[in-house]
């Protein structure tokens, strides 16, 4: 099991330029969790490819459930907390520091191609290279 970001989750159903490397990941670890959060995010990136015309609003919905469907019975709750914490030793977003509380807390690696989250977190967060490295 491993906690993903929302980047993650859409590289794997959106064409992408990681997109090869995800579906590695995913045959490798198919156990995605993340905090609930991913679901709004992912939400968002729809929208945008929704308002460049790049996917029609039935394919937003099949792309939003096949993502749920993928995350059932794996998202969590963060307590605030966690999350303050981690703001408070970092320069992340509270967004994103609910993805490395979540990882924190169930004592796992958040993969990340998240810059930031990389540098700030080394010993939780990992890139998709390194993870398919290591296994």
């Amino acid at each position: 099991m491993i906690v993903v970001d929302t980047n993650i989750i859409s590289y794997l159903l959106l064409p992408a330029t990681y997109t090869e490397s995800v579906d590695a990941l995913y045959k490798i670890d198919s156990g995605w969790t993340a905090p609930t959060l991913w679901k709004s995010e992912f939400r968002n990136v729809l929208a945008l490819y929704l308002r460049k015309n790049i996917i029609t609003l039935d394919k937003a919905l099949q792309l939003q459930e096949a993502a749920e469907t993928i995350m059932a019975q794996n998202e969590f709750d963060v307590t605030s907390p966690q999350v303050l914490a981690l703001v408070n030793e970092s320069n992340c977003s509270s967004y994103d520091c609910e993805f490395v509380a979540l990882a924190n807390h169930l004592k796992t690696q958040l993969v990340t191609q998240d810059k930031k989250v990389l540098r700030e977190f080394p010993s939780t967060a990992i890139s998709i290279k390194d993870f398919l490295t290591c296994q």
